[in-house]
């Protein structure tokens, strides 16, 4: 049998943020637009204030968040994004 083993990261005042967890996004790494196509950018940059799910904590203790755009009938996008600590604070 295996066990699940849940991995946390901290926000940052040093909170515990975990899959689940609602967080502001504070900033955003400049890195993120380096190879970010054009069209892209303002979309990532409207995440910036936002209040998204986490839904993975990965192994280096970054929290993935993810925003959706509906765009007309049965079209959707979505962009994901990678948190540091000090790129956002857990709101619930």
């Amino acid at each position: 049998m295996s066990e699940s083993v849940s991995i946390t990261t901290l926000d940052r005042s040093g909170r515990s943020v975990g899959v689940g967890s609602f967080v502001r996004v504070l900033t955003i790494d400049p890195e993120v637009f380096v190879n970010t196509e054009r069209e892209e950018v303002p979309r990532i940059q409207s995440m910036l204030g936002e209040v998204l799910e986490v839904y993975e904590v990965d192994q280096w203790g970054r929290a993935w968040v993810e925003k959706w755009w509906h765009e007309g009938e049965g079209q959707s996008t979505s962009h994901s994004l990678a948190l540091d600590p000090q790129d956002m604070e857990l709101v619930r």
